[in-house]
C-alpha cells in the first residue's frame, strides 16, 4: 500500500506557509484529524506501527491526548493489548482517572506527527512516573529532523523530509506566502 498517496488522498497533506506546534515553521503540514476522521487510513498506518512491535513483549500501549489516545487504541486493538490514555493535568502530562501500571509494565508510546518529540517525551515521563517501562515509540507521521534521542527505538509509520524552520532563520520564499497557525500546543515561539 502507498502510504504517501494515501495521505495525500486523504487530505492530510497541506502545503503552504505553516506555524507548527513546536514554534518552528514549515511549507508542509500533517493535519492529523483528517488521517484520525477517516478509519481506513488510521488503521492502515496503525498496522505499520503494530507490525514493528509485534513479538516485543509489549504489554501496553499509550498515547498522549487528543489524536493519541485514539492511536494508542487502534495500535493497542490489533496487537491485542490494553490502551494507557496520557493526558495534561496541571499543564503536566500524566495518568489520570485512577489509572495504575504494574511496576516495570513494558509500553510502548505512540502519537500522530513527530517533528521536535515533545509530546513523546512528556508521555514517556508520565509512564515512567507510573512505574512503567517505555520500550519503543511509533508515530503515524516522522517528520523529525536527524539528532532527537528517545532512549528506546522510535518507528514512523511513514518517514518524509519536511524542513522546519526557527522562527529567526526563515527563508525569504517562505516568509512571502501569509502565515498558517493549525494545531492545538501552544506554539514555544511566536510567529515572524
Amino acid at each position: 500500500m502507498d502510504l504517501g498517496q494515501l495521505l495525500e488522498d486523504s487530505g492530510a497533506i497541506l502545503r503552504g506557509h505553516f506555524l507548527l506546534t513546536s514554534g518552528r515553521h514549515s511549507e508542509i503540514y500533517f493535519e492529523k484529524f483528517r488521517i484520525l476522521e477517516q478509519p481506513h487510513v488510521l488503521s492502515a498506518l496503525c498496522t505499520e506501527i503494530a507490525a514493528q512491535y509485534r513479538g516485543a513483549n509489549i504489554e501496553a500501549v499509550a498515547g498522549p491526548t487528543t489524536g493519541g489516545i485514539i492511536i494508542a487504541f487502534e495500535v493497542a486493538r490489533q496487537l491485542g493489548l490494553p490502551s494507557i490514555y496520557v493526558e495534561s493535568e496541571n499543564g503536566v502530562k500524566t495518568l489520570r482517572r485512577n489509572k495504575t501500571l504494574p511496576p516495570g509494565q513494558r509500553v510502548l508510546v505512540v502519537d500522530d506527527v513527530l517533528t521536535t518529540g515533545t509530546s513523546l517525551l512528556e508521555s514517556r515521563q508520565a509512564i515512567e512516573t507510573a512505574g512503567g517501562e517505555v520500550v519503543g515509540f511509533g508515530v503515524l507521521i516522522d517528520r523529525s529532523q536527524p539528532g532527537v534521542e528517545f532512549g528506546a527505538p522510535l518507528y514512523g509509520a511513514y518517514k518524509v523530509e519536511a524542513q522546519s524552520y526557527a522562527p529567526d532563520d526563515i527563508p525569504d520564499w517562505l516568509a512571502e506566502i501569509p502565515v498558517t497557525k493549525p494545531g492545538t500546543r501552544v506554539a514555544s515561539a511566536p510567529s515572524r
